[in-house]
């Protein structure tokens, strides 16, 4: 093709019609989408409320096997911690890398944090 068929063909201004309907049904759509009511907020505080209390009764079934007596009488002084199954944990979490592993967890939850809250646009 040469240049002037080209310049003509785009100078030439043909009207575009929609096809039959289309309008009737953008605006349908439109107005079924503002009848739809907004989405149910996930209710947080009940989810951290029962998170909350998860936690505390996992912290209280551990510390009730790790002592089966500890729920003794009122007044008894509380039951001590045996240091040396303690230490013994923590011997074996640091030979196999807990602690590197639990940075990882943490660097990796706070990059997707920062990055969900840079996204929401709450920064």
């Amino acid at each position: 093709m040469r240049p002037d068929e080209i310049d003509r063909i785009l100078s030439r201004e043909d009207d575009l019609l929609p096809s039959s309907g289309f309008g009737d049904a953008v605006m349908e759509s439109v107005r079924q989408e503002a009848a739809t009511p907004p989405p149910i907020p996930f209710p947080w505080r009940r989810a951290w409320a029962g998170v909350a209390v998860g936690l505390l009764a996992l912290l209280g079934g551990s510390v009730l096997l790790w002592h089966p007596g500890a729920g003794g009488a009122i007044g008894s002084p509380p039951p001590s911690i045996p240091w040396a199954a303690f230490e013994s944990v923590l011997r074996v979490a640091v030979a196999t890398g807990a602690p590197w592993i639990a940075l990882a967890l943490v660097g990796t939850f706070l990059s997707v944090a920062l990055a969900m809250r840079l996204v929401s646009g709450r920064a």
